[in-house]
């Protein structure tokens, strides 16, 4: 049963008036109000006055089971009965958090087999870049200590997550930024690559990378950290090649691999992880947003065995952890969420739904405002641009994220919109119908 008018109003002007929303124009939104959702169902979400939307970005590229799960429900109400909270500090553990990491365990590539769990992908990526310094340090490499990332990543908002996330409109208003982070160019073939084929286009990139080390020296350098596909700096799929050779240089050169599988893991690209697209090895990995579905907050990092190994040396504590480290009725919701994600082959559904929504989205490749359709499973983008000769953006003044997403919404399709395009991430439930539907609307809309 719908909100009444009145009873959305209300909600509407107690959202202006005490709501203090992420990533968003303050302004705009004070003026406009909020979008009000109050049901989900598979890829289906009803706002207080009872219209219906597909929900084309997995609520913030996480839902990846669907709205409405009742099993999801089950295990966190049967876990909150039996023990609703204990930590994971000290040495202490309740059953669902064991079961988990061993889960994780097995499902991760190579030997990533130690589990430290946090409430969301900033504290993941915090987390893995301390353990990356940490392991160095406990080895007497203390000088090892700067970090490696790319522009248009995206690792979190928090302090030290953001100064890894190489996207300057998060830098704004927030400085001094932490030291100790060096960004690379973005493996963004439409705009980095020039008259260079992909070939090329990676070897350009590998010299940078080795530039940078000789730069920098390798003995100060702890660690890679890298998203397999870049999401919110713009969907960007590397060429095939990209990774191992990045890999080879990293491994040459002592330096660690992080894998940010924020976004990418639990089956978004088409295989359960992103890294198993391009067949590499990570030292450690992050992990958040899918592995709960965002049913409850959760993250997590995993460390090779060869980390772990070194952090069982010092006869000292490991001085890292948060008071949610581990909660017991994510870890329980998130077991739930797996098996669902496994029993459903959702990450091969992704492969194939996403497939089939980027061919239709590539009608719009001869549109005079569109630069470039891309994407992998089910995360893709398309590209808009002001001039599509000189790839030259729109005006920020001119707003076109905006304009997009108003009518996008107006036709009842939640994706996001930005200056840079539509990205699109739906659950991985999505169905051919369902596709077809979110390539009509983005169809109609651009034609």
């Amino acid at each position: 049963m719908a909100t009444t008018t009145s009873d959305t109003s209300r909600l509407v002007q107690l959202d202006r008036d005490f709501m203090l929303h992420p990533v968003t124009n303050l302004r705009q939104h004070a003026a406009t109000g909020a979008l009000i959702f109050e049901r989900g169902e598979g890829v289906r979400l009803w706002d207080t006055d009872g219209k219906q939307y597909i929900d084309g970005f997995a609520g913030l590229w996480n839902v990846n089971v669907g709205h409405g799960r009742k099993e999801l429900a089950e295990a966190g109400r049967a876990q909150l009965e039996q023990l609703a909270f204990q930590p994971t500090f000290f040495g202490l553990a309740t059953p669902p958090v064991i079961e988990l990491a061993a889960k994780l365990a097995r499902m991760l590539p190579g030997t990533i087999n130690h589990f430290n769990f946090t409430s969301g992908g900033a504290e993941s990526n915090e987390s893995a870049i301390k353990i990356a310094r940490y392991y160095w340090s406990i080895q007497g490499k203390g000088d090892k200590v700067k970090i490696l990332s790319r522009m248009n990543a995206y690792h979190g908002i928090a302090m030290g997550t953001l100064s890894a996330t190489g996207i300057p409109a998060y830098w704004q208003h927030f400085g001094p930024r932490p030291e100790g982070f060096v960004h690379l160019s973005a493996p963004y073939a439409y705009r980095n690559a020039g008259d260079l084929d992909d070939a090329g286009f990676v070897d350009k990139l590998i010299a940078e990378l080795e530039e940078t080390i000789a730069r920098e020296g390798a003995d100060t350098i702890a660690a890679l950290i890298g998203e397999p596909i870049q999401g919110a700096g713009g969907v960007i799929v590397p060429p095939d090649s990209y990774w191992r050779r990045v890999s080879e240089v990293l491994q040459r050169h002592d330096i660690l691999l992080i894998a940010d599988e924020v976004i990418t893991g639990f089956g978004r690209t088409g295989a359960m992880f992103g890294v198993e697209q391009y067949d590499v090895q990570p030292d450690i990995v992050s992990l958040a947003k899918g592995i709960s579905s965002g049913y409850i907050p959760l993250g997590a990092v995993g460390v090779s065995d060869a980390i772990y190994e070194q952090m069982l040396q010092p006869d000292a504590m490991f001085m890292h952890g948060f008071t949610y480290s581990g909660h017991p009725v994510a870890c329980a919701v998130a077991l739930a969420n797996i098996d669902i994600i496994e029993r459903e082959q959702l990450a091969a559904n992704a492969g194939e739904q996403g497939a089939y929504l980027l061919e239709q989205l590539r009608e719009l490749d001869g549109h005079q405002h569109v630069g470039e359709v891309r994407g992998k499973g089910l995360m893709m983008i398309v590209e808009i641009v002001a001039d599509k000769e000189t790839k030259a953006k729109f005006d920020p003044a001119f707003n076109a994220g905006g304009k997009l997403q108003s009518a996008t919404r107006e036709h009842g399709l939640i994706v996001r919109c930005s200056n840079d395009g539509i990205a699109i991430s739906p659950p991985l439930t999505l169905s051919r119908d369902e596709a077809r539907q979110i390539a009509n609307i983005c169809l109609l809309y651009t034609s």
